[in-house]
C-alpha cells in the first residue's frame, strides 16, 4: 500500500527540509511521486515550495513571478507580473473524440510556458444528467465513460503545462456533477469522489479567477452576441469568458483607457455529436481554439486567440501551425 500524506503536513516537510530526496526517504514513496505532489499542494493549498538549488529544475523558476493573493470557494486571485496564461473553455469531452483544439491546446502549454493555465468550463459535458428531457433515442456516454475520457485528456494537459498553475473555473455542464449527486444522494457529502475536483486534484476549482485586478476569468456572464462588449462594460475590467463558444475579442475604451472582452472559443467542435441532436444541426456561429494572454511588467498585452482553421491546423500569431 502506497504511503499517505496530508497537504499540511508535507508543507511542514517542505519546510524543513526544501529536498524531494529527504523526504521521499522519510515517507517512503518515490521521489518522483514527491514531485508530483509538490506540485499539486502547491496548486491546492496556494503556496510556493521552492528548491534552494537554484540548478534544479523544480527550483520554482517556472512560477516564481505568480503569488497567489487571495483564494476562497469562489475566488482565486492572483499575481503574473512577465509570463503567459493559457485559457481553454468548453471542451465537453466526448469519449473517442480527440479535438484539434485539444492537441493544439496541450502543444502551446508546451511550447509557451505558461504561468496559468485555466480550464474555464465545460470541460466534463454531463449529457446523461442533464436537465433536458432526452431527445429521441440518443445514445450519450454515461458518466463513467465521460470522466474517464477527461481525466486521460486533463492528465495529457497537466503534463505539458508542467509548473504552471492549474485553475479550473467551472462551468454549467461541470456543475451537473454534484448538482446531480446532491439531489439524489445527499447523504454522502464529504465521501471523497461525489465531488468533481476529487478526480482532478492538480487542479484548483473556483467560479472566478482575478489576474492582477486586471484580467477576471470565468465561465460566463452576458449572453447573445453582444457578450464580449456586455462583458467588459459591466465588470469595468478585462474579462475572458466562455459559454457562448464564439471566441472573438471586442475592444472596448473609456477615460480608464483600453480593456478587453474576450470569448475563448471552444475545445470542442462546433458540430460534435455532443451537441447535434440538441441545435438539431442548425448553423452554429460557434470556433473551436482558446485564448493566449501576455503580461509584460504585470500589464496585460492585447489579448490573442488560437484558431482551428482546419482538421490539424491553428492559425496563431500570422502562422498556421500544423498539430
Amino acid at each position: 500500500m502506497t504511503p499517505t500524506i496530508s497537504d499540511a503536513d508535507f508543507i511542514e516537510l517542505w519546510k524543513k527540509h526544501k529536498s524531494a530526496a529527504k523526504i521521499a526517504q522519510i515517507v517512503g514513496i518515490g521521489e518522483r511521486a514527491i514531485h508530483k505532489k509538490r506540485v499539486a499542494v502547491q496548486n491546492r493549498n496556494g503556496v510556493l515550495l521552492q528548491s534552494p538549488d537554484l540548478k534544479s529544475p523544480y527550483h520554482g523558476g517556472e512560477i516564481l513571478d505568480i503569488n497567489p493573493i487571495k483564494k476562497s470557494h469562489a475566488r482565486i486571485e492572483i499575481e503574473v507580473k512577465n509570463g503567459v496564461v493559457i485559457v481553454g473553455s468548453d471542451a465537453h469531452y466526448l469519449p473517442g473524440q480527440i479535438t484539434t483544439a485539444h492537441r493544439a491546446f496541450v502543444k502551446f502549454c508546451s511550447d509557451l510556458k505558461p504561468r496559468v493555465v485555466v480550464l474555464n468550463g465545460d470541460i466534463f459535458d454531463g449529457g446523461t444528467i442533464s436537465r433536458w428531457p432526452r431527445i429521441g433515442w440518443d445514445n450519450k456516454p454515461t458518466v463513467k465513460q465521460e470522466l474517464d475520457w477527461c481525466v486521460a485528456r486533463v492528465d495529457e494537459i497537466e503534463k505539458a503545462c508542467g509548473n504552471a498553475r492549474k485553475i479550473w473555473s467551472l462551468g454549467n455542464h461541470d456543475a451537473r456533477f454534484e448538482t446531480k449527486l446532491a439531489a439524489s444522494s445527499p447523504e454522502f457529502q464529504g465521501v471523497k469522489g461525489f465531488a468533481l475536483k476529487d478526480h482532478f486534484p492538480s487542479w484548483m476549482p473556483c467560479w472566478s479567477v482575478f489576474i492582477n485586478n486586471e484580467l477576471v476569468i470565468k465561465h460566463r456572464l452576458a449572453n447573445g452576441v453582444h457578450a464580449t462588449y456586455n462583458n467588459t462594460l459591466k465588470s469595468g475590467k478585462s474579462i475572458c469568458t466562455g459559454h457562448l463558444h464564439a471566441q472573438q475579442i471586442t475592444r472596448f475604451s473609456d477615460y480608464n483607457g483600453t480593456r478587453y472582452g474576450v470569448d475563448a472559443g471552444m475545445m470542442s467542435e462546433p458540430y460534435s455529436e455532443a451537441f447535434s441532436d440538441y441545435t438539431e444541426d442548425n448553423p452554429v456561429s460557434w470556433r473551436s481554439g482558446f485564448a493566449v494572454f501576455t503580461f509584460i511588467d504585470g500589464k496585460l498585452m492585447p489579448p490573442e486567440v488560437v484558431e482551428v482553421i482546419g482538421e490539424g491546423i491553428v492559425w496563431f500569431r500570422g502562422q498556421r501551425i500544423s498539430v
